[in-house]
């Protein structure tokens, strides 16, 4: 008799986390001994790990028809490794959650019960966080920034744990950005969504993959793929001194041409004016290039993450199009029995 169970994909991105992947697998598979209900999958994404991640996932996928991993050619980022899981998650409805289990997987659970509920999104939100007060301000300083920025509403204090149904799913394959921010995309597909609070922990292995610097790169992608509002900004700014510098000039020319005023030498209010002027261009010019680097890297149409391999069951249907092992040119998709 065919299995009437829904299948939920649970997506796993990885890199270098040759210490947590299989802790991650073996929690996830107990959560789900415990949820008779549901079939399951998980998806691991691979983002060209240099240690032994790799090795250690085709070891569970040897032993575990369930589990499927791709492995890019190279590392592509955090957000595309993430939305080719998306477009590749088989299930009625889709778990995001990083392999160092800082979201337990105790809450899938709870997800799936709203997910049954009838919401199509169910997001975590981290009540509290592990980072110092320092990287705890910064984060829930730019959530709220964001926010405030974008024209669709972006829930506070989320992060990427976040089940979303299969009708989303499906959008999501139709999605060709070279530098997409998910959980602003996802937020801004509509639908019913629902967040619930949590206690993110701590990591126990490993090192985070998401230093300062690449925090302020998504914190950048946050904002300027959600609003024009520094384009707005750039503009208001431009046109205020723009105003500014002409009701001096007409001051200056109607005190010395009607009332004959002898203004002092203005070298020093000069050299100010003319360096103000060129740091406003250059902030201004720099705003406006970000959004101009955007547009060239989708207009030139790069080819999406390159899957170097795929490890799982393949699919016979060659039309199917989430199947990686579809497209020949850029997989090498290899089953579990044929890994060594």
């Amino acid at each position: 008799m065919m299995d009437r169970r829904p299948l939920v994909s649970i997506l796993v991105p990885a890199f270098n986390e040759e210490a947590n992947v299989d802790r991650a697998y073996g929690e996830i598979r107990q959560v789900f001994a415990g949820l008779e209900a549901y079939d399951y999958e998980i998806l691991f994404t691979d983002n060209h790990s240099t240690d032994s991640t790799f090795q250690r996932l085709q070891a569970i996928a040897r032993q575990d028809p369930r589990v499927r991993i791709i492995r890019f050619s190279r590392n592509v980022g955090y957000q595309r490794s993430l939305l080719v899981a998306y477009q590749h998650a088989r299930g009625a409805c889709s778990v995001q959650i990083d392999c160092d289990l800082q979201d337990p997987p105790c809450l899938i659970p709870h997800m799936l019960q709203l997910w049954r509920e009838g919401h199509q999104v169910v997001y975590g939100v981290r009540r509290s966080l592990s980072d110092g007060w320092f990287t705890a301000a910064l984060r829930r300083l730019f959530y709220r920034g964001v926010n405030a920025l974008s024209e669709d509403e972006l829930p506070l204090n989320a992060g990427e744990f976040r089940l979303v149904d299969a009708r989303l799913l499906a959008e999501l394959r139709q999605v060709r950005d070279t530098s997409p921010y998910l959980r602003g995309l996802i937020s801004s597909m509509g639908f019913s969504q629902i967040g619930f609070e949590y206690d993110r922990a701590a990591r126990l292995a490993g090192e985070s993959k998401f230093p300062l610097s690449k925090m302020l790169a998504l914190a950048t992608d946050g904002v300027l793929n959600h609003s024009l509002v520094p384009l707005r900004v750039a503009s208001g700014v431009g046109l205020l001194v723009g105003l500014s510098t002409t009701v001096l000039l007409a001051v200056y020319l109607l005190g010395r041409l009607v009332f004959g005023q002898a203004w002092p030498a203005g070298f020093a209010t000069t050299t100010m004016l003319l360096l103000l002027g060129i740091t406003l261009n250059a902030l201004f010019l720099g705003i406006i290039g970000e959004y101009l680097g955007r547009i060239f890297l989708q207009v030139k149409r790069r080819p999406a993450p390159i899957i170097e391999a795929y490890v799982g069951p393949v699919t016979a249907d060659p039309g199917d199009q989430r199947n990686p092992a579809t497209r020949p040119a850029i997989v090498r998709a290899m089953a579990p029995s044929e890994v060594s």
